[in-house]
C-alpha cells in the first residue's frame, strides 16, 4: 500500500482491489456522480474501472491518477482524491465521497492535503474545475484560495461549469 500523503483524519494511497464495494457504491450513487459523470456506474463498469485505474499506476507516461482517501480512525474508505498532469501547466484536482460522508468537513480537509502534497511535489499551479450547480463544492474551492478563471460549458456532461487556479 502506497500512501501518498496524510491530513489530520484522512490517507491518501493507491487503490486496490479491496477497495471494490465502497469503490462502487460511490460509482452507483446518482448523487455522487451527477456532476461527474451524469449518471450512476453499474456493478460491471465498476468492475472494469477500479483494476485500469490501478493499472494506471504502473503504466509509463501516465497523466491521470485516482487515489483512495481513507479515514485514519478506522480504515473506512471514504472517497477518492484526482490528480491530473496537463502539458499546459493546468494541473487538475478533484475529489469526491461516498454520500454518508458529506457534510464533515472532509472536502476541505482534503483539498488542503492536495494543496500541501501538490506544492511538496513540484507543482507550480492546479486548478479544479466545479460544476456551477454544485454549491458545496465551489466553497470548499473558493475557501482553498482558489481564483476564479472562466465560466465555460463542459464537453462531457454539457453543463455550466466554473474554472478556478491556484499558484503555488
Amino acid at each position: 500500500m502506497s500512501v501518498i500523503f496524510e491530513t489530520k483524519r484522512l490517507l491518501v494511497r493507491h487503490l486496490i482491489l479491496d477497495d471494490f464495494e465502497a469503490f462502487h457504491e460511490m460509482h452507483a450513487n446518482i448523487k455522487v456522480m451527477q456532476y461527474v459523470r451524469g449518471k450512476a456506474m453499474s456493478y460491471e463498469e465498476n468492475q472494469e474501472e477500479l483494476p485500469k485505474l490501478i493499472k494506471m499506476y504502473y503504466t509509463k507516461e501516465n497523466d491521470f491518477w485516482i487515489y483512495a482517501i481513507r479515514r485514519k480512525q478506522d480504515g473506512k474508505f471514504l472517497g477518492t482524491v484526482a490528480l491530473v498532469k496537463d502539458k499546459n501547466d493546468d494541473d487538475e484536482i478533484g475529489y469526491r465521497f461516498l454520500e454518508k460522508y458529506w457534510r464533515k468537513g472532509y472536502g476541505a480537509e482534503i483539498v488542503d492535503g492536495l494543496i500541501k502534497y501538490c506544492k511538496s511535489a513540484g507543482f507550480k499551479k492546479i486548478i479544479a474545475c466545479v460544476v456551477m450547480k454544485n454549491v458545496a463544492s465551489k466553497k470548499i474551492i473558493e475557501n482553498a484560495g482558489f481564483l476564479f478563471v472562466k465560466n465555460f460549458i463542459s464537453e462531457d456532461l454539457n453543463l455550466p461549469e466554473i474554472k478556478y487556479s491556484l499558484e503555488l
